[in-house]
C-alpha cells in the first residue's frame, strides 16, 4: 500500500459527528429602538426554535421557522452559551481531538461579543476567555503523572491576506497557507506561544487584538474588517496500558468571523468597500463549501477560492468536531439578513465530520521537550562531558591531571585547588621571577576553568528549569484569579444541566397530551366529522405548500441581490485590473509578457501560478554567481547570436561554414553593433516606444 493511500485509509477511520449549529439573537440596540424598528423575531429556546414575522420581508410572506440544536434569546446569559455550545468542544480537544466553534452573522449582530465578550466582568466573558479558565481548570484537576503543554497563535485573514497579529511589524515576511499529508493545512513561519497560565494567554489576546483591522460604519461603530483566528493547541502525555508514555494533541480552533455586509447599508467607501468586497467574497465561497458538502453529489470542495475556507479545511468536512453560532439581528430593518443567516446556519447543520483523537502526531512538541529534559537532568546528574586538563604548580612534580566529575564535584575540587595555590603562591616570596610568572598563569587558568564549569552548570540549570516551565504537570493549581472564573463556569453548567432535564420531561409530557389529542381527534363520531377533519389537515398542508412557494421566492429575490451584488464587486475587481494591465502595457514589453504567458502553470493543488524553470532564471542564478568582473568589450565582440535567437526569435537564422549559427549581421565594432540594435531594457529585452518615452522621461 503506498504512502497516498494509507493517508486516505488513516483520513477515514474515525466517528461521524454532525456539525452542532447554534442560534443566537441579541436585543434591540438603542439606536434601532430610537428609530422605532419592531422585534420581529421570536425564540423558543425549550424546542430550539425561531420565528420571524413573514409581514415584514419584502414578499410578504407567512412567518417563517427554523430548528436548530440549541437556540438564545436576548436575554441568554453568556455562561450558558459557553457551557451549552463551547464546553463539549474543549473537553473533546482535551482528550485529543480538533474542534472548532465560529461565530457567524451579519455585521453588528454581537459575533465579537459572543467571542470575547467584557475580559473585565467574569459574567460577561465570552467563549474565548471562558475557554481559558476551562483548559487550565482541568489541567489543575487531572492526575499528577499527566503532563501537558499548552501553546497559542492568533491570526487574521484581512483582505485575502493572511496576517500575524502576534507579529507587529512582520516586514515582507507574509505567513503562507501549506498543506502536508501528515499533518493537513497549516500557516508557514507563524507564531506559536508556549502558555503556562490564563494570565498568559490573556496577555497574548490583547496584544493580537491591538493589532487586528477594526473601523467605524453605519452598521456598527467597531466593526470587525477581518476574519480572526485564535488557536490554542492542548498536547498531553499519559501512561498507557504498555506502560509507554502516548502523546495525544487537540487543536482549538476559534474563530471570530468578519461580518457580512449589505455596501449600501453599512455606507463604506474606498479601503472600507474594498474590505467589505474582500469579506463578502470569502463568506460567498464559504457557502459554496457548505453547499458542496451538503449536496453530496458535488466531486470538488471549492477550499481553495479563499484563504478562509483553506484555514477552516478539517473543520468543514474534516478532522474536527464543530460548532457553528449563528448570530442575528431581531430589528425589521435587518429581517432580509437575518432569514439569510437563518438558511445558511440551516444547511451548516448537515455537514458530517470524521473526526479522530490525534495519537503520537508528527508535529508535537511536548515529546521533543521530555527528551530533553531527560537529558539535561542526566547531564547535570553524571558530570559535565567535557575534560578539564590542569597542570600541577612548579614545586610539584610535573604532570597532567584530567579531571572527569560530576558538575558540582568539579567546582568544588577547582575552588579547593585554586585557594591552597593562592596560598602557596603567598608563602613562596624566593621564587624565581620566572617561576612566579608560571604559576601566575597556572592559577589565571584554573580560575577560567572554574568560571567555565559553573557557566556550564549554570546554562544546563536555567535551560532545564525553561523547558520544566513549559510543561505542565497535572495536579498543580494554575488558576491563580482564573479560579473563580472556572467556579463561575461549572455552577453554571451544573444549574443548566437541571434545567435542561426540566426542559425534557415537560416536553415529553406535551409530546404526550398532544398525542392523545390527535387520538382522539382520528375517532371520528360520523361521515361530517371525518370531512372537517380531513378538511382541516388539507388546509396544514396548502398552508405548507403556500410557505415553501414563498420560501422560493425569496431564495430567488436573495440569489438576485447576491448576483447584483457580485456584479459590483466584478466591477471594482475589473478597474484594479486594467490598472494593473496599464502599467504593464508601459513598463514591460510585449515581448517579454508573451513569454512570461507561454513559460506560465497554473498549479490547482496550491491555487497558484508558477513561472517554469524559475529557479535558473538570471536573477536567481546571479546571486550565486562568485565569478571575477567580465571585460564587456571581449563580450560584445563574440559571437553571441545563439543566445540572442534563443530569446529574441525575430532575428534571422543562417547557418554559415563550419555549421555555425549565423545573424546576418556583419561583424562591425562592438559599438557599431550596439548602436544597431533596437532600444533594450536592463535584462536585454527590447522595449516599446512608449516605454522608452517612459525611460527617457525618467532618465
Amino acid at each position: 500500500m503506498s504512502s497516498v493511500e494509507s493517508k486516505i485509509e488513516e483520513n477515514t477511520k474515525g466517528e461521524v459527528d454532525k456539525v452542532r449549529v447554534s442560534i443566537r439573537s441579541r436585543p434591540l440596540s438603542d439606536i434601532e429602538e430610537n428609530a422605532g424598528y419592531a422585534s420581529v423575531i421570536e425564540v423558543d429556546e425549550v424546542n430550539g426554535q425561531i420565528f420571524i414575522s413573514g409581514k415584514h420581508l419584502k414578499s410578504r410572506s407567512s412567518n417563517r421557522s427554523f430548528t436548530f440544536d440549541t437556540v438564545f434569546g436576548p436575554t441568554s446569559k453568556q455562561l450558558d452559551i459557553y457551557n451549552d455550545t463551547a464546553r463539549p468542544i474543549v473537553n473533546s480537544v482535551l482528550e485529543g481531538y480538533n474542534g472548532t466553534i465560529f461565530a457567524y452573522g451579519q455585521t453588528g449582530t454581537g459575533k465579537t461579543y459572543t467571542m470575547e465578550g467584557d475580559r473585565n466582568d467574569s459574567e460577561l466573558q465570552g467563549i474565548i476567555p471562558n475557554s481559558f479558565a476551562h483548559i487550565f481548570g482541568h489541567i489543575a484537576k487531572s492526575e499528577g503523572e499527566n503532563q501537558f503543554l499548552v501553546r497559542v497563535s492568533y491570526l487574521e485573514i484581512y483582505n485575502e491576506q493572511v496576517r500575524d497579529l502576534l507579529v507587529k511589524d512582520p516586514g515582507d515576511k507574509i505567513p503562507k497557507i501549506h498543506e502536508r499529508p501528515d499533518i493537513g493545512v497549516y500557516v508557514q513561519d507563524l507564531l506559536s506561544c508556549v502558555v503556562k497560565s490564563v494570565d498568559d494567554m490573556d496577555k497574548i489576546m490583547t496584544t493580537g487584538n491591538r493589532n487586528r483591522a477594526f473601523a467605524k460604519t453605519n452598521m456598527n461603530l467597531r466593526s470587525s474588517r477581518s476574519h480572526a483566528i485564535f488557536t490554542i493547541t492542548v498536547e498531553r502525555s499519559d501512561l498507557g496500558a504498555d506502560n509507554e508514555l502516548h502523546v495525544r494533541m487537540g487543536k482549538l480552533h476559534l474563530v471570530d468571523l468578519a461580518g457580512s455586509e449589505r455596501v449600501k447599508k453599512a455606507g463604506v467607501t474606498g479601503d472600507q468597500f474594498k474590505e467589505a468586497t474582500n469579506i463578502n467574497l470569502s463568506l460567498t465561497t464559504l457557502g459554496n463549501v457548505i453547499s458542496a458538502l451538503v449536496d453530496g453529489k458535488s466531486t470538488h470542495i471549492p477550499y481553495r477560492n479563499s484563504n478562509l475556507t483553506r484555514l477552516l479545511q478539517d473543520s468543514l468536512g474534516g478532522n474536527s468536531k464543530t460548532v457553528m453560532l449563528a448570530n442575528i439581528g431581531p430589528a425589521s430593518f435587518n429581517i432580509e439578513e437575518s432569514v439569510n443567516t437563518l438558511r445558511y446556519a440551516n444547511r451548516a447543520k448537515q455537514i458530517q465530520n470524521i473526526v479522530r483523537i490525534n495519537e503520537d502526531p508528527k508535529d508535537a512538541l511536548l515529546r521533543e521537550f521530555q527528551l530533553e529534559i531527560a537529558k539535561l537532568k542526566k547531564k547535570l546528574e553524571e558530570g559535565s562531558s567535557s575534560e578539564i586538563e590542569v597542570q600541577e604548580s612548579p614545586d610539584i612534580p610535573k604532570r597532567k591531571k584530567r579531571l572527569k566529575r560530576k558538575v558540582s564535584d568539579t567546582i568544588l575540587t577547582l575552588e579547593k585547588e585554586l585557594e591552597s595555590e593562592k596560598n602557596s603562591f603567598l608563602m613562596k616570596k624566593d621564587m624565581a621571577e620566572e617561576e612566579k610568572q608560571v604559576a601566575r598563569e597556572e592559577l589565571q587558568l584554573k580560575e577560567r576553568e572554574l568560571g567555565r564549569a559553573k557557566q556550564e552548570q549554570k546554562d544546563l540549570e536555567e535551560r532545564l528549569a525553561d523547558l520544566q516551565g513549559k510543561v505542565i504537570v497535572g495536579g498543580v493549581n494554575l488558576l491563580d484569579k482564573a479560579e473563580k472564573q472556572e467556579r463561575l463556569l461549572e455552577e453554571s453548567a451544573k444549574e443548566l444541566k437541571r434545567r435542561k432535564e426540566r426542559e425534557a420531561k415537560l416536553a415529553k409530557k406535551l409530546e404526550k397530551t398532544e398525542a392523545e389529542k390527535l387520538d382522539i381527534e382520528e375517532k371520528y363520531a360520523s361521515l361530517q366529522e371525518e370531512a372537517d377533519g380531513k378538511t382541516k389537515k388539507l388546509k396544514k398542508l396548502w398552508k405548507m405548500i403556500v410557505t415553501a412557494k414563498q420560501e422560493l421566492a425569496d431564495l430567488k429575490a436573495e440569489n438576485h441581490l447576491e448576483v447584483s451584488e457580485l456584479t459590483d464587486n466584478v466591477g471594482l475587481l475589473n478597474r484594479e485590473l486594467s490598472l494593473t494591465n496599464l502599467i504593464l502595457s508601459f513598463y514591460v514589453p510585449e515581448q517579454a509578457m508573451h513569454l512570461i504567458e507561454d513559460n506560465s502553470i497554473w498549479d490547482e493543488s496550491i491555487g497558484e501560478w508558477h513561472i517554469r524553470n524559475l529557479a535558473y532564471a538570471g536573477n536567481n542564478v546571479a546571486r550565486e554567481d562568485t565569478t571575477p568582473d567580465i571585460d564587456y568589450d571581449e563580450v560584445y565582440g563574440a559571437d553571441i547570436s545563439g543566445v540572442y535567437l534563443s530569446y529574441t526569435p525575430g532575428y534571422k537564422r543562417t547557418i554559415g561554414e563550419k555549421g555555425k549559427e549565423k545573424t546576418g549581421v556583419s561583424k562591425s565594432s562592438s559599438k557599431e553593433r550596439r548602436r544597431k540594435m533596437p532600444a533594450q531594457d536592463k535584462a536585454g529585452y527590447p522595449v516599446s516606444k512608449s516605454a522608452s518615452v517612459i525611460q527617457k522621461h525618467y532618465a
